[in-house]
């Protein structure tokens, strides 16, 4: 199989104790920036570069933190255990400063210069279903993020 080579446009920035969180982007991808503030929300791709390791990356199946007793594939999860470590978050714009390559974020489940991929708008026709199906451990959780700040505030990851 051919290798791929990623290269990070930038980096997260995360203060869960201020509540900052936002992406630097790097001056050579700033252009990439124009017209994103006409939306609210991005899809952020990011590297879980704390879990690169041939350990990490040969793991394909874990118990799931958030479902006691339930093991499942990588795949079925969105654990930080994958052959690539590419994690996804939805986000929402607070603001942004192009000039500067600023992208202040509601929130974000990466840590602090956590390296950044790529960077999607939220487009509802693209990235939402009217119908969707999800495994019984999910049963409960909220529909929609705004309605999860309270729900994961009882976990314990």
């Amino acid at each position: 199989m051919k290798e791929m080579t990623l290269r990070a446009i930038g980096r997260v920035r995360a203060d869960d104790g201020r509540g900052y969180y936002a992406l630097e982007i790097d001056g050579a991808y700033r252009e990439g920036l124009l017209a994103l503030s006409e939306f609210g929300r991005i899809n952020a791709l990011w590297w879980a570069d704390r879990m690169d390791s041939p350990e990490y990356r040969g793991t394909l199946s874990c118990e799931l933190p958030y479902a006691p007793g339930v093991r499942a594939g990588v795949f079925a999860c969105r654990s930080e255990y994958r052959p690539n470590p590419v994690a996804l978050t939805s986000c929402g714009i607070v603001s942004i400063d192009a000039e500067k390559g600023l992208v202040v974020l509601d929130y974000i489940d990466a840590f602090d210069g956590t390296p950044l991929l790529d960077v999607k708008p939220y487009i509802p026709v693209c990235d939402r279903a009217r119908e969707v199906r999800v495994a019984p451990w999910f049963g409960e959780w909220p529909e929609c993020i705004e309605d999860s700040a309270a729900f994961f505030a009882n976990f314990e990851f």
